[in-house]
């Protein structure tokens, strides 16, 4: 089992940044790929960023490329989402993922490892 932990939400206002963390434990947090989803109300889940289980390989959603950066750190056992310049649209309940499969954690995200969730809500 992974138990994943987020933190960091907040209220911003817009063109402003925030980091998210999640922490991961449970099992060796190098053996998966993680990524943090987003939820809107009245919208579906959505991807936001992705990365490796070495670092190597990251992956964003247009919408957020070169607003949001993600970072892990496997000796910690974390992995970060940067948000800068953010916007209204970007108001959403933040989860952490993870997956054993980069591919698949974007793509059958209904087998990912789920956080509970932090929201972050940017003002206009």
């Amino acid at each position: 089992q992974v138990q994943l932990v987020e933190s960091g939400g907040g209220l911003v206002p817009a063109g402003g940044s925030l980091r998210l963390s999640c922490a991961q434990s449970g099992r060796t947090s190098s053996g998966y790929a993680m990524g943090w989803f987003r939820q809107a109300p009245g919208k579906e889940r959505e991807f936001v960023a992705g990365v490796s289980r070495t670092g190597g390989w990251t992956d964003y959603a247009d919408s957020v490329k070169g607003r949001f950066t993600i970072f892990r750190d496997n000796a910690k056992n974390t992995v970060d989402l940067q948000m800068n310049s953010l916007k209204p649209e970007d108001t959403a309940v933040y989860y952490c993922a993870a997956n054993g499969n980069s591919y698949q954690l974007k793509t059958k995200s209904d087998d990912n490892y789920w956080g509970q969730g932090t929201q972050v809500t940017v003002s206009s």
